[in-house]
């Protein structure tokens, strides 16, 4: 029986991976080590319960508690905090899905690399705050990675059987978010609750702000840097409003490899979950003449500073990465908490990025979990701090 944990259970990708679990047979044919999640434990236990998970573990200690009476009575063990999420990571297990949001995803991340597990990677901050220690880290153990965001499991897809060398570039496509046909002298007066509305994917609230704003976009440009070995030359972003093709290989004979599909995160969770195998997943093939047609543009970087402020990480390198994507959650967070506002964000992380430079050790990537953790805590409080901020 193959043994699998899902760490941040409770979130969209999560919730998708445990449809796709159960549907697959449950605990009749999957060995559940562990489910982690945050605040929603109700949830975490009913998914544990149904699994028959081994542990289950909630980030927020506060929520032991209700945790433990959750669970009472089932046998599951129950624990609490971030030492407790990284220590479920370590149990061994055949396949570990990462979905928690955030840097936070980066820690249990490397236990499962240190290990030698299959990491199907869905946090895509792990990559981007410490791309060069974590693909270290998985030759030194063997382990391995399979990409989970539905455009590098698209690229992933397009790569098999071909030589990376003979890829000119790759495209990877944007929705263009909620705000995508807003007049650009309105974004400032952008909400929270109108940044959290997405136009074609059902997602958690912090993504889908990130859509509309294209930091999502810009972290997945510097995950396909890192995972792929793409230097920012051979990496473009298109926008696609109907979020059909979510990638595209073209090779210098002129020819495109594209992936296409419907918006619907299960089936690049089941391609990592059933891989090298395909199996049959309850997404719809598409109906290309119900569609009519699929529309392209090229990115307007006046409306999307953040990709400019990816291209600039990947030049710089060094600790860039850690320092942008610790800084767009500094300013995320100030822009749900009414702090900021929408078009203060990517200000803020152009600051922390510039305060950064300054310090010594920034050409430098991070070379263990601590460095990287130096620049986040740097990063998140250089943007909190930025002149602009209310």
């Amino acid at each position: 029986m193959r043994s699998i944990s899902v760490l941040g259970a409770t979130g969209s990708v999560g919730e998708s991976a445990f449809d796709l679990l159960m549907r697959a047979g449950g605990p009749e044919r999957f060995r559940t080590i562990a489910l982690t999640g945050g605040g929603n434990v109700a949830r975490l236990a009913q998914m544990a319960r149904a699994l028959r998970a081994g542990i289950a573990v909630t980030a927020w200690p506060e929520c032991l508690p209700a945790l433990r009476a959750a669970l009472a009575g089932s046998g599951i063990e129950a624990a609490a905090g971030a030492d407790a999420v990284a220590e479920a990571a370590a149990r061994p297990a055949d396949w570990t899905l990462s979905a928690i949001v955030g840097a936070a995803g980066l820690p249990p991340g490397l236990e499962v690399l240190k290990r030698g597990g299959t990491l199907a990677l869905a946090n895509k901050e792990t990559l981007v705050a410490a791309g060069p220690l974590v693909m270290a880290r998985a030759r030194e153990t063997g382990a391995r990675i399979l990409p989970v965001d539905s455009e590098h499991s698209a690229i992933f897809q397009a790569l098999q059987g071909e030589d990376l060398d003979s890829v000119e570039h790759v495209t990877i496509t944007a929705s263009g978010g909620a705000f995508r046909d807003w007049p650009l002298e309105r974004l400032a007066q952008a909400t929270v609750a109108e940044a959290s509305r997405h136009p074609n994917w059902d997602m958690g609230q912090r993504i889908t702000i990130d859509s509309a704003s294209m930091f999502n976009k810009a972290l997945e440009v510097i995950e396909a840097h890192e995972f792929f070995g793409l230097g920012i030359n051979r990496l473009r972003v298109l926008v696609h409003p109907q979020s059909i093709i979510h990638a595209m290989v073209t090779h210098r004979d002129g020819g495109s490899i594209a992936h296409l599909g419907a918006p619907d995160m299960r089936h690049a969770i089941g391609y990592a979950l059933n891989w090298p195998a395909r199996a049959a997943l309850p997404v719809p093939a598409l109906d290309l003449a119900a569609l009519g047609s699929l529309t392209f543009a090229e990115p307007d970087e006046a409306r999307w500073p953040a990709l400019r402020l990816a291209r600039e990480a990947i030049t710089a390198g060094g600790a860039a990465g850690a320092v942008l994507n610790a800084a767009k959650e500094q300013a995320l967070d100030d822009f749900i908490a009414g702090r900021i506002r929408f078009t203060d964000m990517a200000p803020a992380v152009e600051h922390a990025l510039e305060q950064a430079a300054r310090e010594p050790g920034f050409a430098r990537s991070p070379r263990d979990l601590g460095e990287v953790l130096h620049w986040d805590g740097f990063a998140r409080r250089a943007a909190a701090q930025w002149q602009g901020a209310a």
